[in-house]
């Protein structure tokens, strides 16, 4: 009688109402979410592919309502390359953005190392005025600064007023490396200690290896607001077109060509192209130090 009542071997049984209602609950939500997720890539991306189609239309089309150029006017990069100034404000920017990343990570590593892992009397008032700085605009000491490197350094006309405040740290950078040395363990640090190392060895051997997401996170939020920046370079370097970046001389090259939407597209393009090309190399180690994820053993 038990062997009747057992199930045929290979017979294949129905779901339940409960458990077909459940399926078609997870397919909505897994259509709904990815729904949002190429809604929200589309929201995100359509605009660089406008900028990359207009850059690539003739003279006459750009001004049209036309969404694909007719003929691919490769050619438009080619004349904005040629433009006079144009290399010299790539030059300029890679400069700027290059040398100040590298300052400000030089900097701000130690001063972040000491809020994190040292025990002295005023750390925490320390950090609090690190914080208080991150809340100070530039614009409210914009005036006497200005009036100091270009009336008792005479340096206007050119990047250093700029660059050379970054080799004394950036409130933001050490906030966020302090934010991410925390997490490191502080044995690694009495191992070294009892091996013989001094601080400075400890950091450049134990540290700085363990935070290379933080470094990266820093590095490129730092790169990213030198090679974007228009508020500097116009306080500083506009009276010379010698020292002029990307950001600024576009402003000037759109004046120029204000009629000839190609080429203004296309200049977009040659400034936007560098940033994310870095960023879509180095999104893991980014991602990482945002997060501030810990040590991976």
């Amino acid at each position: 009688m038990t062997q009747l009542l057992e199930k045929p071997a290979g017979l294949k049984t129905w779901p339940s109402p409960a458990e077909r209602t459940a399926r078609r609950r997870a397919a909505l939500e897994w259509i709904a979410v990815h729904s949002l997720g190429v809604a929200a890539a589309l929201f995100f991306v359509l605009p660089f592919v406008f900028v990359l189609l207009t850059s690539l239309m003739s003279d006459s089309q750009a001004l049209s309502r036309d969404l694909v150029p007719h003929t691919w006017e490769w050619g438009n990069y080619k004349r904005v390359l040629d433009t006079p100034g144009f290399l010299t404000w790539w030059r300029n920017t890679l400069v700027y953005a290059g040398l100040g990343t590298v300052l400000t990570v030089a900097s701000s590593l130690p001063v972040a190392y000491a809020l994190a892992k040292f025990r002295f009397r005023g750390r925490n008032l320390s950090l609090m005025l690190v914080i208080s700085m991150m809340m100070l605009p530039p614009q409210v000491v914009i005036i006497p600064m200005y009036l100091f490197w270009a009336k008792q350094l005479d340096l206007s006309g050119t990047l250093w007023p700029l660059i050379i405040p970054m080799a004394f740290g950036d409130a933001f950078s050490v906030f966020l490396l302090r934010q991410f040395l925390t997490t490191i363990p502080n044995e690694y640090l009495d191992a070294a200690r009892v091996d013989g190392c001094g601080e400075l060895r400890t950091l450049l051997k134990v540290v700085v290896p363990m935070a290379r997401p933080g470094l990266a996170a820093v590095a490129l939020f730092q790169f990213f607001y030198a090679w974007n920046d228009y508020f500097g370079p116009q306080i500083y370097a506009s009276e010379n077109p010698g020292a002029w970046t990307l950001s600024y001389g576009l402003e000037s090259f759109k004046g120029a060509h204000h009629t000839d939407w190609n080429l203004t597209m296309a200049a977009t393009v040659l400034v936007m192209a560098p940033v994310i090309l870095v960023f879509f190399f180095a999104q893991k180690a980014f991602v990482e130090g945002v997060t501030l994820t810990g040590v991976k053993g």
